[in-house]
């Protein structure tokens, strides 16, 4: 017994080797794959280039694998070298942090301001208008008017306050023209009509008013109008794309003012250079000039610091040192002037509620047309004489800069990867923003 005994000791002996050599060829087996996962990771991290990301495809397998390798092989120095790495690349997909300098978000508080001195004119004006119309204004608004009992001549030069205006949600095109439908069935209907400059030159000044007052506005569905009666129709307020849907008669609105409540007033102007106007519109350019960092652009400025004034601009609601800053060669059309304002609204709104701030890299220049003097490589073959006869034969020098910016959130987080933006200069002259269009 004791023979067998020591016998099944040196055959358990020479076994253990090799279950010991397929352990660590499994081992190596998982840090393989562990550090393929990794990698994966780290170079979809990098991509991101200190933007954070909602999902990154190879996190999951990265981190679990890791971890269990940790577990099972705990003190490995090869496990923890991915341990290193995976911790690294989990803290980087979080996206950059910079801490929040006050100077960033004091656009914020200035719009605000302002908004509070408009609104307190607003106020004073809407009071105004009511106590001017008096009793012409009904006392509550609904139910309306039964069309079946009281005739237009019985509603002939009287008003009423229509206090959940939902545009563009109940905007519809009817029979007899373009309306804002307000009430139900039961109730009765008011259609405010919208087609006419009664509305479109208030409203025209309500959005100068959130351009260049109170980005906030855009956040605002439902307006206050005061309307007067003008007639009498039967129109199908809630039309399906097919028409189909019931009619209802309905009292047809003129506005008078249109009122958003701690923001604005805005009304009809005839008389003005526009056909609308806003509540405290002729202040609003002197107060905002008090509070302007910057109020033009170097004549040579570079092109990180142009960039820096064009956000700085358009933060500030400075639409002319906004246009100063855009490539003249772009404003020439009516269609580019749309355009550079349809644009300016788009910064505006993310400025409001996507970030505050942007930082800009070192910018990239190349020469793409004309004579590029700046070439030491090519110049070194070149005497004086030849230079100037190139530049003549080339013409005009067109040199492009593509300055990289990173937007920064309120919380201090790098929002996204960095964007490009692209300048220009001609002849040696002022640097010019030549694509106003991408988000920062």
């Amino acid at each position: 017994m004791k023979h067998l005994i020591m016998a099944v000791l040196a055959c358990a002996a020479i076994a253990m080797p090799g279950r010991s050599q397929a352990d660590e060829a499994q081992k190596k087996r998982q840090i393989g794959q562990a550090s393929f996962y990794v990698r994966e990771f780290e170079q979809e991290v990098e991509r991101q280039r200190g933007g954070a990301k909602a999902t990154y495809r190879s996190q999951k397998d990265a981190l679990e694998r890791v971890k269990n390798l940790k577990s099972e092989y705990p003190g490995d120095e090869e496990v923890e070298e991915l341990f290193r790495r995976v911790k690294k690349a989990l803290k980087k997909s979080k996206g950059d942090y910079s801490e929040v300098d006050e100077a960033w978000i004091a656009y914020k508080n200035n719009e605000e301001n302002l908004r509070k001195q408009i609104a307190a004119m607003a106020a004073e004006e809407w009071n105004k208008l009511l106590a001017e119309y008096g009793e012409a204004v009904l006392p509550r608004a609904f139910p309306t008017p039964d069309s079946a009992e009281v005739t237009v001549d019985d509603l002939e030069g009287k008003y009423v306050v229509l206090d959940s205006i939902e545009y563009p949600a109940n905007q519809f095109y009817g029979e007899t023209g373009e309306f804002v439908a307000s009430g139900k069935p039961s109730e009765g209907y008011y259609f405010l009509a919208i087609g006419g400059r009664d509305w479109l030159g208030p409203y025209e000044a309500v959005k100068r008013y959130r351009r260049n007052v109170d980005s906030t506005l855009g956040d605002v569905r439902k307006w206050t109008v005061l309307a007067k009666f003008h007639n009498v129709t039967m129109e199908n307020p809630r039309p399906s794309e097919d028409g189909a849907g019931a009619a209802y008669w309905g009292w047809v609105m003129k506005p008078v003012a249109l009122y958003v409540p701690g923001h604005v007033v805005a009304t009809r102007d005839s008389a003005g250079d526009k056909t609308g106007r806003y509540s405290g519109e002729d202040k609003v350019e002197a107060i905002k000039d008090g509070w302007y960092t910057v109020k033009s652009v170097p004549a040579d400025v570079t092109p990180e610091k142009l960039m820096e004034i064009f956000m700085t601009a358009i933060k500030e609601k400075n639409y002319p040192l906004y246009l100063d800053c855009i490539d003249p060669e772009r404003q020439q059309t009516e269609v580019a002037q749309d355009l550079m304002r349809y644009h300016w609204d788009l910064h505006q709104e993310r400025f409001h509620k996507e970030y505050v701030h942007a930082t800009f890299g070192p910018a990239k220049i190349t020469v793409v047309k004309g004579f590029d003097d700046g070439n030491e490589l090519e110049n070194f073959f070149l005497d004086d004489d030849e230079k100037e006869e190139l530049k003549k034969a080339a013409g005009e020098k067109v040199e492009e800069a593509d300055v990289e910016s990173k937007a920064i959130d309120p919380n201090g987080r790098q929002l996204g990867t960095p964007t490009m933006h692209k300048l220009i200069r001609r002849d040696g002259g002022r640097w010019y923003v030549e694509d106003y269009e991408p988000r920062f």
